[in-house]
């Protein structure tokens, strides 16, 4: 239901939305931006190739670690105060990478590290967790589908112009650039009535919460029972929550087979070893492109049809993301490999993750943050363990031999996770038998 529970409500929620995802996606510029302006000026400072690995592992760590208090945080503060403030520390940060003299450079570059990692994990979870509160339930696929279409073209023009960012004005430059961004993200979160999607200490009913937005008064959703999920991923034995844990578990896998990107450099040193870089260019802005296509058709697929892309889309958009990456290490023509981009782009980060995170925001409000932050901390989990081992077996290996098992193994866990929801379907259809007490009149 929309937060005002009419028209104009529905109206004003996507209004604000689109405000919000404008500002997310110009903080996820500046977010992969320096992606690839950090890792260059951490092996500037060092002079070693293991800080950079270091630096991402620490990054990845942080992610992990913010994953299991992001629910206790978004039930303590809400989801407004916790997407203000992890922008605000980000801002500040950046900032102090800017002013550190060159003596506390690698401190400054950990603690950027650690901050960034943990204060993007937790904005993801309470953007994602919020939104059946700002947009309605009918309206979690669209709105789903403009944020990951806003990181996705946020992905292409900072992965595009860090180069000339860099070469042009320097490392400095571009992490002021990162820090506007993220302050611009913060004013617009402040701007924003925006739902808790948890509980939050200033929780008030629907009925007394913003009626049109012009008081400006934040509505953050039900209390919930305090301590009742307390430890992480106890929710998962919740009967609300069927299949839960096996998606958790695919989602863990899928972010070990996407480790194997590292395999793309390699491959590309094999394909031209004067110019290592054109395959991997080419690759990600083929990516980008299939996953902004992939959003429009769920979108259109969603306003025409009226459902949703639900939990077997994950499943299949894994088996099939996962199959497109194996294809594309397997030596066709340009033409060919750049069709299988685009199918894998539009797979990967277009119906898995529209269909995951839609599928999530289905749970109730006392479990969905805990769901969320649970899923980016196997995210990490398995993206990290994915990293060294792929590293390691590259050494020995081929690159298609590496992406083989790595996303076989996705593809695996993907078909046991699609007959374990048709398993699901079938027993949901079939009518419970009456007892005793619930049957009227005699029996023939």
């Amino acid at each position: 239901m929309a937060p005002d529970g009419d028209g104009a409500g529905t109206v004003r929620g996507e209004r604000r939305y689109r405000f919000l995802v404008a500002g997310y996606s110009l903080s996820s510029y500046g977010t992969f931006l320096n992606m690839v302006a950090l890792n260059l000026f951490v092996y500037e400072t060092t002079g070693r190739a293991l800080a950079m690995g270091l630096f991402m592992a620490v990054r990845l760590a942080s992610g992990f670690v913010a994953g299991l208090i992001a629910g206790g945080l978004l039930d303590r503060y809400g989801a407004k105060r916790v997407m203000l403030w992890t922008n605000v520390t980000q801002a500040a940060v950046m900032l102090l990478l800017v002013l550190a003299p060159e003596g506390m450079r690698t401190a400054a570059l950990m603690t950027v590290s650690v901050v960034v990692g943990g204060c993007g994990t937790l904005f993801m979870v309470s953007l994602r967790s919020s939104i059946p509160e700002l947009v309605g339930d009918d309206r979690r696929s669209w709105a789903n589908s403009l944020s990951i279409t806003g990181r996705s073209l946020a992905m292409m023009a900072g992965f595009a112009s860090a180069g000339v960012v860099v070469s042009l004005v320097g490392y400095t430059a571009a992490f002021v650039v990162d820090m506007a961004t993220f302050v611009i993200c913060a004013v617009t979160v402040a701007l924003l009535p925006i739902p808790g999607g948890g509980r939050g200490r200033d929780a008030r009913p629907e009925s007394e919460g913003d009626s049109g937005g012009d008081g400006g008064k934040e509505w953050t959703g039900g209390r919930g029972k305090p301590g009742r999920w307390r430890r992480p991923g106890a929710f998962l034995a919740s009967p609300a929550a069927p299949g839960l844990g096996l998606m958790v578990v695919l989602r863990s896998v899928d972010a070990f087979g996407s480790s194997s990107h590292a395999a793309l450099p390699v491959h590309s040193a094999a394909l031209d070893a004067g110019h290592p870089a054109v395959f991997v260019s080419a690759f990600w802005c083929l990516w980008a492109l299939g996953n902004v296509a992939a959003q429009q058709v769920i979108q259109r697929y969603v306003g025409r049809t009226g459902r949703t892309v639900g939990a077997p889309g994950f499943g299949y958009g894994t088996c099939l993301m996962s199959g497109a990456f194996i294809l594309a290490f397997a030596g066709f023509p340009w033409a060919a490999t750049a069709v299988i981009a685009l199918v894998a782009g539009g797979a990967a980060d277009g119906l898995t993750e529209v269909s995951c995170t839609s599928h999530l925001q289905t749970l109730p409000a006392d479990l969905r943050a805990r769901a969320f932050g649970l899923s980016a901390t196997v995210e990490n989990l398995g993206f990290g363990v994915g990293m060294i081992l792929v590293a390691a077996a590259l050494d020995r290996y081929s690159p298609p031999a590496v992406v083989g098992w790595s996303h076989g193994a996705a593809v695996v866990v993907a078909v046991v996770f699609l007959i374990r929801v048709s398993g699901a379907r079938g027993r949901a259809d079939v009518p419970a038998p009456r007892s005793g007490a619930d049957r009227v009149g005699p029996e023939r």
